[in-house]
């Protein structure tokens, strides 16, 4: 009887296994729940020939499958809106168009936050070596360029997350800058600029 019963919970547990494996498309599948979110960032920078970080706010926004906007409030206001393949970028009461795919290590690291918030892991393995650990309550996903022109400028991107939001994102360039974004769900009644 005691051995039917091990046998029974050890088909059982190999059964379960499978289901507890916590990967990419484990996390994607969480990511892509939310359609749409908005967030409000502080960015701290590391720059060499810089005394002091350099630090940036305001709010971030997306809405699935491929609206992505930043718009900085602090220390000056400018914002960057990708919408399909478009680029605009307003600063100084300036407005610049461009086509994402004119840039490939722009569209990469667009590609590296949408994919990220659309939970699109087939982006994210096309631009990148992809690396998932811990479960869904508390995860880490590394990203590093698959691109040769990107990999000379990003040494890799670090992003951390609970359960399908997101908490941090850090940016390692390839000369030893960095950068260290931490977001912030904005509450229920706010809402970041168009």
């Amino acid at each position: 009887m005691r051995l039917a019963l091990r046998l029974w919970l050890a088909g059982l547990a190999a059964v379960s296994l499978p289901a507890l494996a916590f990967d990419l498309d484990a996390l994607a599948a969480l990511l892509a729940q939310r359609k749409s979110a908005e967030t409000r960032f502080t960015e701290e920078r590391i720059v060499s020939g810089f005394d002091s970080p350099l630090r940036a706010s305001g709010t971030l926004s997306f809405s699935a499958p491929d609206r992505f906007a930043r718009h900085t409030l602090e220390p000056r206001a400018e914002s960057m809106v990708v919408e399909g393949n478009t680029v605009s970028i307003r600063r100084s009461g300036r407005t610049r168009q461009m086509a994402l795919d004119a840039v490939p290590e722009l569209t990469a690291l667009i590609e590296a936050v949408r994919g990220t918030l659309t939970g699109n892991a087939t982006t994210l393995r096309k631009h990148f070596k992809v690396r998932v650990e811990g479960g869904a309550a508390q995860w880490v996903m590394t990203l590093v360029p698959r691109d040769a022109r990107l990999a000379a400028q990003v040494r890799e991107l670090q992003i951390v997350g609970q359960r399908g939001e997101l908490r941090t994102l850090e940016l390692w360039l390839a000369g030893g800058d960095r950068s260290l974004m931490t977001l912030e769900a904005l509450p229920a009644t706010a809402s970041a600029p168009r």
